[in-house]
């Protein structure tokens, strides 16, 4: 089955490329989900338009993405959060969280692109990473805080 891909799939591909997967796969996992669509002879203004938007949320190159990793690892960014007695959270720190806090520090960084290894359900520092190109990765220094 052909598949344009509308979102960045692990091990897969980037927005914008076709992808030939198996039909299960495609029909059950990604159409359903919008990480796909199907591809048809009509799809190319598809692709162009996803490639545009694709593009235009990239990093310009690859001495670009060492300014702002050398930004994101000079910084150690705050985030508060509701937390009970002993430092443990209500739930967990989402990825989410995360952007809206390295943004609100003056860093634009897409969610999509914030890897965090174990949730962070506790009070204190915790290390994440960013990748910030396909060749560089920051660490991020998160300081959890209660609110």
């Amino acid at each position: 089955m052909k598949l344009i891909l509308t979102q960045e799939v692990s091990g897969l591909g980037a927005p914008g490329d076709i992808v030939d997967v198996r039909d299960g796969y495609g029909r059950n996992f990604l159409v359903p989900r919008g990480f796909a669509v199907r591809w048809t002879r009509g799809g190319e203004r598809t692709i162009d338009s996803i490639k545009a938007a694709r593009s235009s949320r990239e990093v310009r190159d690859l001495d670009h993405a060492q300014q702002i990793k050398a930004k994101l690892e000079g910084t150690t960014f705050s985030l508060p959060v509701r937390a009970g007695e002993g430092g443990r959270l209500f739930g967990a720190v989402t990825v989410s969280d995360i952007a809206t806090a390295i943004s609100g520090a003056g860093a634009e960084v897409d969610k999509r692109k914030i890897m965090v290894g174990n949730p962070i359900k506790s009070l204190g520092a915790h290390q994440v990473t960013v990748k910030v190109h396909d060749e560089v990765d920051a660490t991020v220094s998160l300081n959890v805080v209660p609110a």
